[in-house]
């Protein structure tokens, strides 16, 4: 019997020791998608930024780099997690005091590029981004985006081929027409461990991974990258695009 999203121990999820496992020591790949990003953000805005724009990491976990990716390009983001454990770890990095040194490393990467060395991102990040505590499934398209993340969530919470679809459709529904986003996936995942908790995971490849957002899409590239981060897994997945003016048919 398929693991879904409903059936995972969210309420259990520790994020200090996910940071502990993934985050705390930046991990060479983590730093190689840092980099992906922030050149095609910067591609995407280089003859100038939309104004306003608004900005979404869906399935934030405890996880800030996507929402720094965002950070040049953004008056307000809005980081969606659906886990109370984590909601609290991102409300505290939000704060006044500003967010953990763990994530100083990530953003000296980002500020290689002009458009994120002009931006001081503590005092920048505890400004605009906000916590809201969200599931993914429940997004229904009537809220939407001009940029977007999301970072090993589709995959990442169920075993269960319909709600990864479903994860994605949603996603993508989130951007407006136009808005570039990046989504990172685990490949072949079998699950994860978190402290004394399992995680359920779907498996998924390129092909997969492509033929879940061609449907959404304008442009789109994709990134295999050949980085095992921990048993279970055969590397990462990242896709870089934007989100066409279609409506697609679930």
């Amino acid at each position: 019997m398929m693991d879904r999203n409903a059936d995972a121990p969210w309420a259990q999820f520790d994020p200090e020791v996910y940071v502990d496992l993934n985050y705390r020591v930046p991990l060479e790949v983590d730093l190689l998608i840092v980099r992906l990003m922030r050149d095609y953000f910067s591609k995407c805005f280089a003859e100038g930024v939309p104004d306003p724009m608004r900005g979404v990491d869906v399935g934030a976990g405890a996880n800030l780099y996507p929402g720094l990716a965002m950070l040049p390009w953004c008056e307000k983001i809005v980081l969606l997690e659906y886990a109370q454990p984590n909601v609290e770890y991102l409300e505290r990095q939000t704060s006044p005091q500003g967010y953990d040194e763990a994530w100083d490393a990530f953003w000296n990467e980002l500020g290689k590029a002009p458009a994120y060395a002009a931006v001081e991102p503590r005092t920048r990040f505890g400004e605009i981004v906000r916590v809201e505590r969200a599931n993914l499934l429940d997004l229904d398209g009537q809220r939407r985006w001009d940029i977007g993340t999301m970072f090993f969530v589709a995959d990442s919470m169920s075993e269960c081929p319909d709600e990864f679809r479903r994860g994605v459709r949603c996603f993508m529904d989130a951007l407006t027409e136009g808005a570039p986003f990046a989504a990172a996936f685990m490949k072949e995942s079998v699950g994860y461990q978190v402290g004394e908790h399992r995680y359920p995971a779907y498996r998924v490849n390129e092909e997969r991974v492509r033929e879940s957002l061609e449907p959404f899409v304008s442009e789109l590239d994709i990134h295999d990258l050949h980085h095992m981060v921990r048993p279970g897994h055969e590397g990462i997945i990242l896709a870089l695009g934007r989100r066409n003016s279609e409506i697609a048919v679930p």
